[in-house]
């Protein structure tokens, strides 16, 4: 499995992974983009602040990096990326397929992405994915399950998947809303000719919405390596948004509310990477220190008051705009 070169690496980011969500597209939910990338959202342009971030994160011991179909150009960004630097071989490359991008490079499209779980969609996705990151792909999951996914009962689907993971390819998938437990424990059950179907697991967590731990740590004693998303609640954990619990906390640890907010899921036992979503490197940088905070048990009791409704937080997090 892949990810094995993860667990095995010594570098104290190792275990901070960089997705590419809000720099392969002009326009995400993320708070702060006016600010962060301001007016010029060019393709060369945030092709160029794209190879910015991986470079710094590369430099910095970042060797997790993520994408998606519907991330507007990630993958050719990170597909240019690596092709100019064929010296770099020790990455892990994970991407997804479901949705796809429908926004035409606008920040103000009316649809940015279609979900899509069929078979015909992960054929089609599949050949688009492969003509750009070739066998430099090593994941490849299932983007956003819910437990109404077709993707849960498709046995046609499933005899695909084991073919690409024969082939070398890790099978994974992704979770979103306020059932990612179920759809979670649902995929946990999947197996093929008796074997599990699913390596890895990748759901949003973060001290405002922590519903899915048991699940995730049910995926880790089950095998599974599991990827954090959205550990910073698409900017509701950042300066100047965050909570002011989480304020006081970082002040007192000298660092970011960002970096503090990464290291509350670092420690977690079963979370194998926790991805940056930084838009900048100063961002970048400031997430990377998250391995360097000690929490102690007064400021995790502090930390854990901050949880919401996983409904609330999720019809919250619909509301967000396209910036």
């Amino acid at each position: 499995m892949p990810f094995t070169r993860l667990a095995t690496a010594t570098t104290p980011t190792c275990h901070i992974g960089l997705g590419l969500a809000a720099v392969g597209r002009p326009g995400y939910i993320n708070l702060g983009r006016e600010e962060d990338l301001g007016e010029n959202r060019s393709v060369d342009a945030m092709r160029t602040r794209t190879h910015e971030l991986l470079d710094a994160a590369y430099a910095q011991g970042v060797r997790y990096f993520d994408v998606a179909r519907s991330y507007g150009r990630s993958e050719e960004f990170l597909a240019d990326w690596l092709n100019t630097r064929p010296d770099i071989d020790d990455v892990v490359i994970g991407s997804k397929w479901g949705y796809t991008y429908t926004a035409g490079w606008s920040a103000d499209a009316e649809t940015h992405e279609v979900k899509d779980h069929s078979l015909a969609t992960y054929e089609r996705q599949r050949a688009e994915t492969d003509a750009l990151l070739g066998d430099r792909l090593d994941l490849y999951q299932i983007h956003s399950v819910t437990p109404d996914s077709p993707a849960l009962t498709d046995k046609d689907l499933h005899a695909k998947l084991v073919e690409a993971a024969a082939q070398g390819l890790t099978i994974g998938f992704s979770t979103s809303g306020p059932t990612q437990a179920d759809a979670i424990r649902a995929a946990l059950a999947i197996t093929v000719d008796g074997e599990p179907l699913f390596r890895t697991v990748q759901s949003t967590y973060n001290a405002l919405e922590t519903s899915a731990e048991p699940a995730l740590a049910e995926a880790h004693d089950a095998g599974l390596t599991v990827i954090v998303k959205e550990g910073m609640a698409n900017g509701r954990l950042a300066a100047p948004h965050a909570p002011e619990a989480l304020k006081a906390v970082a002040e007192e640890a000298g660092l970011g509310c960002d970096a503090v907010a990464l290291a509350w899921i670092l420690r977690r036992p079963w979370a194998g990477v926790v991805l940056s979503g930084a838009a900048t490197v100063p961002q970048l940088f400031s997430n990377l220190h998250a391995p360097a905070v000690d929490l102690d048990a007064d400021q995790l009791t502090r930390l854990a008051t901050l949880a919401e409704d996983p409904r609330a937080y999720w019809e919250r997090r619909g509301q967000l705009p396209w910036h």
